[in-house]
């Protein structure tokens, strides 16, 4: 049986619906035939002009877009969205810009369709709901186009194959726009571990702890309008690439190392529930919604080669922001929320941290070249602290230049997978999950991340 047969018997025998993975065998860590060539250093010819088309420019689209339009050699030639308004807010941030006002494409949730098919574009930028990024970033590669999606870029096993399917199909990018991997502080630890300063690397910590519960308040639109039925339908870890991400650069996963599997527990759902009471009046439809998701789910991922890295996730209960962001070697520690660091050589006491004022050496010798030359741009407005600007710059630099992307397609898939495989293990007790190897063996012979601007 292989995985599509597996998956449609599951769904037409209602495992679909309450247990969407097996239990013993999980025949979804299977390698299928691979559909085409590898493409984990894959490049495509350079473009003197990058021709961009957005799908969804809500809160996280529109912002693309103005960032876009900062950086030399890109066109934006079309916009699509449910909403014409929000599409002509971004028309108009063209034209103010003195640009050509993009096409527009709001006639319905078909219409992307219509859209990937345009001769004047390139790469097709996909900030929409969850749901849509695989059948939209699908098509836009079948249709020829270069597809880069938010966070993650899928919620099921089948949808990462499919991605990975088609890109390797198609022989287009795909990749998960995950902006953290371009934070300062990400950067620097990257250059540590990339440096050997941290010794061998053993463990890592990785979260996205973030209350969001003011988002159920959108109710037409926007992110929580969608979001929060989420919570209602799943449960586990249902946003694991913020924190993710940035870890499995260091650890070098897909490049030398692999996740090989995963074990997942979540709490009581609680915090959603007590919100929609206090916050909406009785009769209102957010107070009748039964969440299941537990309030925060904790992740364990084991590599190939034997690091270990926790995950944890939380939008809802009262605490303050963090991702952890933890790297542990043989030498030493870099934290992240806030910042510190122990490297036994270096440090006057391995008992202590250094922090504060105590990091500024730190940056000043190992702040990632990356950095230093794009966030200091003054073409740079921000987003998330500099972090979207510099992704941006360097997904259009690296498509100008020729090179390839920083994130592959098996990233997008391996980092994405860890939510629906979570849920997996949440369901069954916290068993242990393999995790597929999406590259079909690719990255054992996959050259690091190199970020040298």
């Amino acid at each position: 049986m292989d995985r599509r047969e597996f998956l449609a018997g599951a769904a037409a025998t209602g495992l679909g619906l309450t247990m969407p993975y097996v239990t013993q065998s999980q025949p979804f860590a299977r390698v299928p035939k691979r559909a085409g060539g590898d493409m984990s250093q894959f490049a495509d010819k350079p473009m003197e002009t990058v021709r961009v088309g957005f799908i969804g420019v809500g809160a996280r689209g529109s912002g693309h877009v103005e960032q876009m339009l900062l950086l030399e050699g890109v066109e934006v030639t079309a916009v699509c969205d449910l909403y014409k308004d929000w599409a002509e807010r971004s028309a108009k941030a063209c034209t103010d810009k003195g640009r050509k006002a993009p096409t527009l494409y709001t006639d319905g949730p078909q219409h992307w369709r219509e859209m990937v098919q345009r001769d004047d574009v390139d790469i097709v930028v996909i900030a929409t709901p969850w749901a849509e990024h695989v059948p939209m970033a699908v098509g836009a590669m079948k249709a020829g186009k270069h597809a880069f999606l938010e966070v993650p870029a899928a919620t099921t096993v089948e949808g990462c194959w499919e991605l990975v399917d088609t890109a390797e199909e198609t022989k287009r990018h795909c990749m998960m726009m995950e902006n953290v991997n371009y934070g300062r502080d990400e950067l620097l630890l990257l250059n540590l571990c990339q440096k050997g300063v941290l010794g061998e690397l053993l463990h890592a910590e990785a979260a996205y702890i973030h209350d969001l519960r003011w988002q159920m308040k959108e109710i037409e639109r926007g992110t929580g309008s969608w979001r929060t039925l989420e919570y209602t339908r799943r449960n586990g870890n249902l946003y694991p690439t913020h924190g993710l991400g940035p870890v499995a650069h260091c650890l070098d996963v897909n490049r030398g190392d692999r996740f090989d599997y995963l074990s997942s527990v979540s709490s009581n759902a609680r915090a959603r529930a007590i919100y929609a009471e206090k916050e909406f009046p009785e009769g209102h439809p957010r107070r009748d919604l039964k969440f299941q998701c537990g309030d925060i789910n904790t992740t364990i991922v084991r590599t190939v080669k034997g690091r270990t890295i926790m995950v944890q996730w939380d939008e809802q209960l009262p605490r303050p922001y963090t991702r952890h962001n933890l790297v542990q070697g043989t030498k030493g520690v870099w934290g992240g929320f806030p910042n510190r660091v122990v490297v036994e050589g270096r440090s006057k006491d391995t008992d202590r941290w250094e922090q504060g004022e105590g990091l500024k050496a730190w940056y000043d010798e190992f702040d990632h070249p990356l950095w230093t030359k794009v966030a200091k741009d003054p073409a740079n407005q921000g987003g998330h602290g500099g972090m979207d600007f510099v992704m941006l710059w360097r997904i259009v630099h690296n498509l100008r230049e020729g090179k390839p992307m920083d994130q592959s397609v098996y990233d997008a898939a391996a980092w994405s997978v860890v939510g629906c495989l979570s849920e997996w293990s949440v369901a069954n007790r916290g068993q242990s999950v393999d995790v597929p190897d999406f590259s079909r063996g690719g990255w054992e012979q996959a050259r690091p991340v190199d970020l040298t601007p």
